[in-house]
């Protein structure tokens, strides 16, 4: 989860009015793919990890320093993304509070089977989150 958070920061300021996400995907051990949300606030960093990763993300654990987006917007559901890529567990380190989230991509990877844990981390996500929060909380 450490290196996701470090990915997100590196995004810092630079992905508009979205989060500065990071996801790690990891398999055997092994680092098999990385993103963070990108310029203007797409790709996600789940699409981008994905993409890294190809087929090999079926049955890898997914590391996201942001509970993964359930909703249609500009981009489909990160949630739907990793469910049809194959991973089998998540680590979410803070709850999206976004309440077109907040808890349903969670919800979402769990009703598709997969070992969900949240708060890995937590105290440093909803630091490096805090702008994210504050607008989206005053919403």
């Amino acid at each position: 989860m450490l290196r996701a958070l470090a990915l997100g920061a590196e995004q810092s300021g630079r992905t508009a009015e979205n989060p500065a996400v990071g996801c790690v995907l990891v398999k055997a051990g092994e680092i098999i793919g990385e993103g963070a949300t990108q310029d203007g606030g797409r790709p996600h960093a789940e699409t981008v990890a994905l993409q890294v990763a190809g087929r090999a993300a079926r049955g890898a654990t997914a590391y996201v320093t942001l509970e993964p987006c359930s909703h249609y917007g500009q981009t489909a559901p990160c949630a739907n993304a990793l469910i049809d890529a194959g991973i089998v567990r998540c680590f979410i380190a803070i709850v999206d509070p976004d309440p077109r989230v907040n808890w349903r991509g969670a919800a979402l990877l769990q009703e598709a089977g997969i070992d969900v844990q949240v708060g890995l981390c937590e105290a440093e996500a909803e630091q490096a989150h805090a702008e994210f929060f504050m607008r989206v909380r005053d919403i």
